[in-house]
């Protein structure tokens, strides 16, 4: 099964301006938000360097990654691929 790690940063201007994109697209897919202050060991196992970040996950294995607010549109066509 497929899910998405979304990681951000409460003081990250792109990170709060990428989260609603993210939240519309919890109906259609498995999302996880991971703060990498409160979670520095999820995004170091992961090699997250930079927020926002998008990572999808199948089977635990990173299966493609978007660094940066992106449209939608990107981080619907990286699940779906």
């Amino acid at each position: 099964m497929k899910q998405v790690l979304y990681f951000s940063a409460p003081w990250c201007g792109p990170c709060k301006a990428f989260k609603p994109v993210m939240e519309s697209l919890q109906s259609e897919m498995s999302i996880q938000f991971i703060d990498v202050d409160a979670s520095p060991q999820t995004a170091t196992t992961w090699n997250v360097r930079s927020v926002p970040t998008v990572l999808v996950i199948e089977n635990g294995i990173e299966k493609g990654r978007l660094v940066g607010a992106r449209p939608k549109e990107e981080v619907r066509a990286l699940y779906n691929r």
